[in-house]
């Protein structure tokens, strides 16, 4: 070996050089690259050797001190132990004598812990580096010696080497880093796609974007489309919004608001200088954010929300999370919004099922063939079918009409179009019995307006029908009624104009019968008013506390002296001090009134009974009588207005049919139930009951 100093140097340098470049090429990871530098150096330099490169974030250096004999002891150091940055500022290779540090430099920093005198220090990479990629770092040797051959002058071609093998492999780190968040984005649009329910998209989204992105938590905002309000999705939020109200933010409020307003990204490091930022839902949650990327969530130009990536874990958040987060947004706003309309979709089809299933009318679609497609339950109860025997079938063959059929009215409904024609007849159940109905028919297009489905409603008229055979029977009974006494009246009249009553004795009774049958008139017309005024809502006034035991002292004397008359058995028990209890007191009069008087009525001889009492928060009125009875069938239409029990019609006892049809309505208007158990020819008992006032 030669023993000139400048040809030892150059070739120590070169095999320095050497060494490094053979196990360099195979290294791709960066971190490994620093720590055979700092080896390789020491090694060849007989010289403390101390490698430092900054983190991505540039919030702390990663270190490698090495000892001539091959000690490596790695580290991470935070700014308040390194010094490095005044280091890498000076821009080149320099000595810097420990003693020479500015105040506070020597205690404060572990890198001035190592030298006894000086170190050569040199940046990496070197200013004028073209587009590095290298973050900043250092390469320092500890007290080198007069035998080092590396020093200011020879020292900086070497870190140019170094540095393109830490370009290599940072490249390399970022071109794997980029595959594995394409492929993170590619598998999170999948799964988007491959669900349409909401609490899914959001279990598939949180833990791969917070992995990928590096940060604390992520948050996705729905704007409300009446209000604009934006509400954050509950299960992202975390523990610590588990017991707290849905966070909700009023329209263009909040770093939110103005993305969704403004339909722009925003990237800010430091929310609490940002003037936008609302802190109140930190001060709620006990939260604290620091750090965010907001981005909005758009349907083409519709917004449906935003998207936000919340405190950076290592270091700012930049450009590149920006566009990662943008590429999962995409996805994702589409995700929501097919969700959503598939939601909205199962919703409607859910009401229009209870819809049909909950009308009392038949409805019954057939295709364009006329086959089947759908019954609901009252058509199938109409026809006394089941929708097995029904579906696919002919519905001409199905449904028999008296008059006409179905096939000839579906050819009416196709040539009405959009028109809603009608069809009243009358259909065949299977034992024959027929029900007379009203079809309405309509079309069903699809989208391109061709017809696919033919609608029709079948509305049973067998109830109408009983109304109006009922309100026919009533105006029959009215004519009747009021044909008797204006024809005693009218009668009775003339006899006196024309003074076949000389006698005085005569003439009063002839006055007595016109007295009578006017007063009998004028209950029948008063009666009628009443129902008027009670489905005007008239008698039923707002309730009041009404004590009973008054009402009953003035209503049961003269019911019980008129029940007396006719020869009938009274009694009464009345407990005393009833509570009161909640009505109306002309109402109440009216109701036991038309009870009692009921009773009294259809009572040829027997008792008529009146208890009341209370018992576990009710009033019960009890009226109990041995008359005709109601015969079982009619029981289920008693209370129904101008129904008349046909024992009372042969029987030839007056009534309009109106008076149980008042009581019932009056009973439930204010709370109380009515029932009735009767056996025909042995006597009827009705049970009224009211709520108990609390006072």
């Amino acid at each position: 070996m030669t023993n000139d100093p400048i040809t030892r140097d150059k070739s120590s340098i070169h095999r320095l050089w050497e060494t490094l470049t053979a196990e360099l090429t195979g290294i791709f990871d960066a971190h490994f690259v620093c720590a055979t530098v700092a080896a390789e150096v020491a090694k060849h330099t007989n010289t403390k050797t101390v490698v430092g490169i900054n983190d991505p974030g540039r919030h702390y250096f990663d270190v490698w001190v090495c000892d001539p004999d091959g000690t490596v002891e790695q580290a991470r150091w935070d700014p308040q132990r390194a010094t490095f940055e005044a280091l890498i500022n000076k821009g080149k290779a320099a000595y810097q004598k420990k003693y020479a540090l500015p105040p506070g430099q020597l205690v404060s920093s572990a890198l001035w812990q190592l030298p006894r005198e000086r170190i050569l220090a040199v940046p990496m990479p070197l200013p004028g580096h073209s587009d590095p990629v290298t973050p900043p770092g250092i390469l320092c040797l500890i007290d080198p010696g007069a035998d080092c051959f590396l020093d200011a002058d020879n020292i900086e071609p070497l870190i140019t080497n170094i540095t393109v093998f830490l370009d290599r492999a940072y490249l390399r780190q970022q071109v794997h880093r980029q595959n594995i968040e394409f492929g993170v984005v590619s598998d999170i649009s999948f799964a988007l796609t491959s669900t349409l329910s909401l609490q899914k998209i959001y279990e598939q989204l949180i833990d791969p974007v917070r992995r990928t992105l590096i940060v604390e938590t992520i948050s996705v905002g729905l704007i409300d489309p009446t209000s604009g309000d934006i509400t954050f999705v509950q299960t992202l939020l975390g523990p610590l919004f588990e017991d707290l109200p849905p966070v909700r933010i009023k329209k263009a409020q909040g770093i939110a608001g103005w993305v969704a307003e403004h339909k722009q990204a925003v990237i800010i490091n430091d929310v609490y200088s940002d003037m936008r930022f609302l802190d109140k839902v930190d001060r709620q949650s006990g939260f604290r954010t620091n750090s965010m990327v907001c981005i909005p969530l758009q349907v083409e130009e519709r917004m449906i929300g935003v998207l936000q990536a919340i405190n950076k874990k290592s270091g700012d958040f930049n450009e590149h999370d920006l566009r990662l987060l943008q590429a999962i947004g995409g996805p994702l706003a589409a995700a929501i919004e097919n969700a959503r309309l598939h939601s909205d979709v199962i919703a409607e089809k859910r009401r229009v099922e209870t819809i049909l299933t909950s009308m009392s009318e038949g409805l019954l679609t057939i295709n364009i063939d006329g086959l089947i497609t759908r019954a609901n339950d009252a058509l199938l109860s109409l026809l006394n079918a089941e929708d097995d025997s029904l579906i696919g079938k002919s519905a001409n063959a199905i449904i028999r009409l008296r008059t006409g059929s179905l096939d000839q009215f579906r050819l009416d409904v196709l040539d009405a179009g959009h028109d809603f024609p009608q069809l009243a007849t009358d259909i065949y159940q299977p034992d024959g019995e027929t029900v007379p109905v009203l079809i309405s028919g309509a079309i069903i297009p699809d989208v391109v307006g061709q017809v696919r489905e033919i609608i029709f409603v079948f509305s049973d008229l067998r109830q109408i029908r009983e109304v109006e055979r009922m309100r026919d029977d009533f105006f029959h009974g009215i004519i009747h009624e009021l044909r008797t006494p204006l024809a005693t009246i009218l009668m009775y009249a003339r006899l006196l104009r024309e003074g076949k009553a000389p006698e005085k004795e005569k003439a009063d009774r002839f006055l007595g019968v016109i007295e009578r049958e006017s007063d009998r008139l004028q209950k029948m017309v008063r009666q009628m008013l009443q129902v008027a005024k009670l489905e005007a809502r008239e008698l039923q006034r707002s309730p009041e506390p009404v004590e009973l035991n008054p009402l009953f002292e003035e209503m049961l004397p003269p019911l019980a002296d008129q029940a007396t008359e006719k020869g009938l058995a009274f009694s009464q028990r009345i407990e005393p001090g009833l509570p009161p209890v909640q009505g109306n007191r002309d109402t109440l009069y009216l109701i036991f009134k038309n009870l009692i008087d009921n009773a009294t009525k259809f009572t040829m001889s027997g008792t008529i009974r009146v208890d009341a009492y209370h018992k576990a928060g009710w009033v019960y009125v009890v009226v109990k009588d041995q008359g005709i009875g109601i015969p079982k069938e009619s029981l289920p239409n008693l209370f129904g207005r101008f129904f008349r029990a046909q024992t009372a019609v042969e029987r030839g006892i007056a009534g309009t049919g109106l008076g149980l049809y008042m009581v019932k309505e009056s009973v439930e208007h204010y709370k109380g139930t009515i029932d009735v158990s009767s056996i025909e020819g042995k006597g009827s008992t009705f049970t009224v009951r009211f709520p108990i006032v609390e006072m």
